[in-house]
């Protein structure tokens, strides 16, 4: 970004792809980054030749929302490749049980039908009809059969494909859409597809989960930023687009120490809802957006500081999570040459490698012969959970969590 440039010359005639106003303020920008994070690298030379793009974020003052401007969706390609699943973590798997428990029993989900849009592996929409008895149907074409063991299985129908209009003869009582919205180009074409396949069917619950661009734009969490998420959402922006839409809200929520939105609502009987935020909202938004470049240089800064301690200390250091986190910070630091592995319990990310940087991707084990002095945990709610894994092997490093 041109530091010297008017506030004016940032605007670039661009339809918001949540509301359709025209123009778009750009505020961060990140070239050549790797088009896909949880794809698994079969060896390092393909990691490293991995196709890459470029991010050029921009914000939208009508609505609140922020486009990647410059994402391509030709370069994004879902399959059974992608290793996306969290399920591997106590942490994590507490968390989306509860979650599963309190939706069935906060809409009385016992033996109802159940879609998923974006289901990844299954788990969540098979927690949910393990618990209700309920029957499913989950979309996601990196869907994987032989991972579901679960005897509700036989209840819920897998395909393989992207949810489009052409399945809106599947009707639920209960619609979820976890960590997949801002995966998606053009939300506001999304929801009006969603909103037309429920039709008339106004008593069904549609309940969304994604990441919280408040806490990514307050605390500069910029390794929440890449490719694959091409949409970013506050609160605010995101019942803007449900209102326009014509979704009565129900819930709306943080969770998980703030880094989810978690919106619940159902098809609205009246006319005409699309009736944005006050501006006030937008205008925190704003604020956030305008002090977001600062904050972002400051703390690259400090990891290039941090970094070349290390370096100088001769210290060993290892990323602990190989997702879409670690990918885009071992993409900003990718000139320091100091971290050989990346660690994770996900036993499907094992023995792969690092998109664009090429580290190697081990096990917890590897840990007990390579001894690091450093580990930097990718996600802060993870630290505790780790620490225990690290202590049970008598390890004891020097952690840093993001």
């Amino acid at each position: 970004m041109n530091k010297n440039s008017d506030s004016s010359d940032r605007y670039v005639d661009y339809l918001c792809p949540a509301c359709r106003a025209e123009g778009m303020f750009v505020f961060h920008e990140q070239k050549d980054v790797p088009v896909h994070s949880v794809m698994n690298m079969p060896d390092r030379k393909t990691a490293i030749e991995y196709p890459v793009g470029d991010i050029m974020l921009g914000f939208c003052k009508q609505c609140g929302f922020i486009s990647n401007i410059a994402f391509n969706p030709k370069l994004i390609e879902y399959s059974s490749d992608c290793e996306e699943s969290q399920g591997f973590s106590p942490t994590f798997n507490a968390f989306a049980h509860n979650l599963a428990k309190e939706l069935i029993k906060r809409y009385n989900l016992y033996n109802k039908d159940i879609i998923e849009i974006g289901c990844g592996k299954g788990e969540f929409i098979i927690s949910l009809c393990e618990i209700g008895k309920n029957r499913g149907v989950g979309f996601d074409p990196a869907f994987v059969p032989e991972r579901i063991t679960s005897e509700a299985k036989k209840r819920v129908t897998f395909i393989r494909d992207y949810y489009s209009e052409k399945y809106s003869r599947y009707k639920a009582d209960f619609i979820c859409c976890k960590m997949t919205l801002e995966h998606i180009w053009r939300p506001l074409d999304f929801i009006e597809t969603l909103r037309r396949s429920i039709g008339d069917k106004s008593d069904t619950i549609v309940f969304f989960q994604l990441p919280d661009a408040t806490r990514i734009l307050r605390d500069c969490a910029f390794e929440d930023i890449y490719y694959e998420h091409c949409s970013y959402f506050c609160p605010e922006s995101l019942t803007n687009l449900f209102h326009s839409c014509n979704f009565d809200i129900l819930n709306s929520e943080n969770v998980f120490d703030e880094q989810y939105i978690i919106m619940e609502s159902k098809p609205s009987t009246r006319d005409n809802l699309s009736s944005l935020n006050d501006t006030k909202d937008i205008e925190v938004i704003n604020d956030n957006v305008l002090s977001f470049e600062k904050k972002y240089e400051s703390k690259i800064e400090h990891w290039n500081i941090r970094f070349q301690g290390l370096i100088d200390n001769n210290k060993r250091v290892v990323i602990w999570g190989s997702g879409s986190k670690g990918v885009a910070f071992l993409s900003t630091f990718k000139k320091f040459n100091i971290i050989n592995y990346v660690v994770d319990i996900n036993p499907y990310r094992q023995g792969t490698y690092m998109a664009g940087t090429g580290q190697e991707i081990v096990g917890p084990e590897f840990l007990r012969e390579y001894k690091p002095d450093v580990v930097i945990v990718m996600n802060s709610i993870y630290v505790e959970e780790i620490r225990h894994d690290l202590n049970a092997m008598g390890l004891n490093p020097e952690i840093l969590a993001l």
